[in-house]
């Protein structure tokens, strides 16, 4: 199965398969099921704020901190926290 884009993995999850094409064991889809519809209830707290968060999640997989950090503040966000550099970076 091949995997590419942001709705890759969603798209496997859908299909029950991993990447090499076998089955998700249905414990695993049930309780990610689960938590992703907990998930869907809560309330968010803007979706900039969420943006934000999603670019550093991903941002920190394809740039370096220091390209990361300056694409946030020229695109008006605040630059990399000292916990996301530690977490992402460290």
């Amino acid at each position: 199965m091949a995997i590419a884009g942001p709705g890759g993995v969603d798209d496997a999850i859908a299909a029950g398969l991993d990447l090499d094409g076998s089955p998700i064991p249905v414990a695993m889809l049930g309780l990610y099921n689960e938590v992703m519809e907990l998930e869907s209830r809560r309330a968010r707290s803007g979706v900039t704020k969420s943006m934000r968060n999603r670019i550093v999640k991903t941002g920190s997989k394809h740039l370096d901190q220091q390209t990361l950090d300056a694409r946030l503040q020229a695109a008006g966000w605040e630059g990399l926290k000292a916990k996301e550099i530690a977490f992402f970076y460290g």
